[in-house]
């Protein structure tokens, strides 16, 4: 394990790199490149790295960079690419027939702002407008977590009971370009974690198929609910990776996500990426303070976690959701899982708070503003939108 001080892209870079040259023993590896501000540096990062079997294809656009990626995968290689905002936008068709083809491919979605109007910061709209996709969604809160979290995707996405494409969410500029000490994974660990790639329906010479052809509805209706059922297995076979994780390299990493100060709390705040560092310290000092308030790092977006959510959450009676994302005519996203979620609850307040879209600063001030809010209610309203001070 090499200690090193690098940024997110950086990170992200070489783990990619590492988990495809771990492929070498297999069909080799391979990516669709395609530079978009905050994401340019993980693709720069790769296309500089001598892989033993494998090769980084600069493409004319995103929606190929995917395509790159479909064709790798249908060959059997590891695949994986990177990308943000309007890029993942261009993607979207090849995202969805990724995910359909249950092709196990890896995609870092630097989280930005859609535009227009052109933003270059964060919020979490591009990598949720595709929630719908077949592809499973972590959101990671730290460079340490992003690292961990990528090598835990492609053990995921390659078991046979999963097979299917995974996004890992880091927040541009926030986790992309500043720098912390991480522990970076060395070749021969991630050798051991990962298990040569196998795709049990790629193309093959001695076996001609047809891939995408035309289904007919009860067809489509039986591959969509085996799409679910892989969903559902999801977290377990994410449960057995974190404890083989933790062998290799000594050190257990978040599952599906991280529960603070839970079991007496008379509200919890639900938070993800690097507001729940933010978070995490207004809890603290709160609790310090002698104020029963819990948090929970939703970390795995899709599948949803909902049975381990509601054991987490309880018996407690107010739960706020942090949303950097919104959903034009409805509220935020995540909001609307935890909300889904807690129906079974209908004593329960679940409050929306609206933070940080375009890469406003989510501070401890405005996040202790939404504790004294959220500890006050005894209903919920609408989702309400937290102004940052400039």
């Amino acid at each position: 394990m090499a200690r090193a001080l690098v940024t997110g892209n950086n990170a992200a870079g070489h783990t990619l790199a590492l988990a495809g040259e771990a492929n070498r023993v297999a069909r080799g590896c391979a990516a669709g490149a395609y530079p978009i501000t905050p994401q340019t540096e993980i693709i720069e990062f790769l296309r500089g790295y001598e892989f033993s079997k494998g090769r980084i294809v600069p493409v004319e656009s995103e929606h190929s960079a995917m395509g790159v990626c479909i064709g790798a995968s249908l060959g059997g290689a590891r695949a994986f690419t990177a990308s943000s905002s309007n890029g993942l936008a261009y993607m979207t068709e090849n995202v969805f027939a990724a995910g359909y083809y249950r092709l196990p491919i890896v995609m870092i979605a630097v989280n930005r702002t859609l535009g227009p109007p052109w933003n270059i910061w964060v919020d979490q709209g591009d990598s949720l407008m595709l929630r719908d996709a077949a592809w499973l969604q972590f959101y990671t809160e730290s460079h340490q977590d992003l690292v961990d979290t990528i090598l835990l995707a492609f053990r995921v996405a390659e078991d046979e009971r999963v097979m299917l494409p995974v996004i890992v969410a880091m927040d541009g500029f926030i986790t992309s370009h500043t720098q912390m000490v991480v522990d970076l994974p060395e070749q021969e660990q991630v050798d051991r974690f990962l298990p040569a790639c196998h795709v049990p329906h790629r193309l093959r010479h001695d076996h001609p198929a047809t891939v995408g052809g035309l289904t007919w509805p009860r067809e489509t209706e039986r591959h969509r609910h085996d799409i679910q059922l892989s969903m559902e297995r999801a977290p377990e076979v994410l449960a057995d990776a974190v404890d083989e994780f933790e062998q290799v390299f000594d050190r257990r990493p978040h599952g599906v996500f991280a529960a603070e100060h839970t079991d007496d709390a008379d509200a919890i705040i639900i938070a993800s990426n690097t507001m729940a560092r933010t978070l995490r310290r207004v809890v603290r000092a709160r609790r310090d303070k002698g104020e029963r308030v819990g948090m929970i790092d939703l970390k795995l977006f899709r599948p949803f976690p909902r049975e381990q959510l509601l054991d987490a959450i309880g018996d407690t009676k107010r739960v706020g959701v942090l949303d950097r994302n919104h959903s034009p005519g409805s509220g935020g996203v995540f909001w609307q899982e935890v909300s889904a979620t807690l129906q079974r609850q209908p004593d329960v307040v679940v409050q929306d708070y609206i933070v940080g879209l375009g890469g406003g600063d989510v501070t401890p001030e405005v996040i202790d503003r939404i504790v004294d809010d959220l500890m006050e209610r005894s209903s919920a309203d609408e989702p309400r939108w937290e102004e940052v001070a400039v």
